[in-house]
């Protein structure tokens, strides 16, 4: 029996955030390509005699019906007391409100830890959809997939991309999501690419230029990654990114920015790491 789980909750670019159209329910259609990164959150997942599952993190500001981790253990958690439960901790890295996908990641890696440490055998599409109740990026973190990504975001096709490093710049300052998808000067229109059309350049991330004109931040943060090489915001932002194809410059320009800025160098990667497991 698996006594203990541990895991890397990875984070996530988005290389580009096409917006194509406004649903009639207010939510938006999408394209974009999901990059999953080897850098995020540390959670474990530990059996506990008691039932239930205990969260050890601080989520300062966030109540706990609004907090995805717990959000997510309450789908899977038994009601049957005897079978105890999960303690479940974290070491924070990925920022709140920072377009890295922090708490979807979150909320999915505990679906398929649970899943796992307590033998309940559900399917990887059954987590998904469970996942997409909490939000649609969970279910790219779900399928652990560098993706790209339709619909909302959770119509996805795997995709195997260059495993190039990133620069990613993490400006203090917390954008929210709805705001900027719900701000009257977004651009809403722009046409449906093929995914073959989403390597050859022109592409860009809709969000971007009315987060700019919000967060001065962010704003700031683009001017000077661009110095270094062509950079652009992930998701709604916070967070902005380079692309490298090597360690050693994805190093050498971050070396260069302000520790302010919480410069993070990162690995591209295809897959989601696997769990590593304790056993009794």
């Amino acid at each position: 029996m698996i006594k203990s789980l541990r895991c890397l909750s990875p984070a996530k670019l988005n290389l580009f955030l096409h917006i194509t159209g406004r649903r009639a329910d207010g939510r938006h259609n999408l394209q974009t390509v999901f990059q999953l990164l080897h850098w995020g959150d540390e959670m474990t997942f530990d059996r506990q005699n008691t039932p239930g599952c205990t969260l050890k993190a601080d989520f300062e500001g966030v109540p706990p019906e609004d907090n995805l981790i717990l959000r997510a253990a309450s789908l899977l958690m038994p009601q049957d007391p005897s079978m105890g439960g999960v303690c479940i901790s974290i070491k924070k890295n990925i920022p709140m409100g920072g377009g890295l996908g922090g708490g979807s990641s979150n909320a999915a890696t505990t679906l398929l830890a649970l899943n796992q440490l307590l033998e309940l055998g559900h399917s990887t599409e059954t987590l998904a959809a469970l996942g997409l109740e909490l939000g649609a990026d969970v279910p790219v973190f779900v399928y652990g997939r560098s993706s790209w990504g339709e619909g909302t975001g959770e119509i996805l096709t795997p995709m195997t991309l260059p495993e190039n490093w990133f620069v990613i710049l993490r400006p203090p300052c917390h954008v929210s999501t709805a705001d900027i998808f719900n701000a009257p000067e977004l651009t809403r229109n722009t046409p449906a690419i093929t995914m073959s059309a989403a390597f050859t350049g022109g592409v860009h991330n809709d969000l971007q230029a009315v987060v700019e004109m919000r967060y001065p931040e962010v704003r700031n943060a683009l001017k000077l990654l661009s110095k270094s090489a062509p950079a652009m915001m992930t998701g709604s932002g916070a967070c902005v990114f380079a692309q490298v194809d090597t360690q050693a410059k994805a190093q050498a320009i971050a070396a260069k920015v302000p520790e302010a800025l919480g410069p993070v160098v990162a690995r591209g990667v295809n897959q989601r790491p696997q769990f590593i497991a304790e056993h009794y």
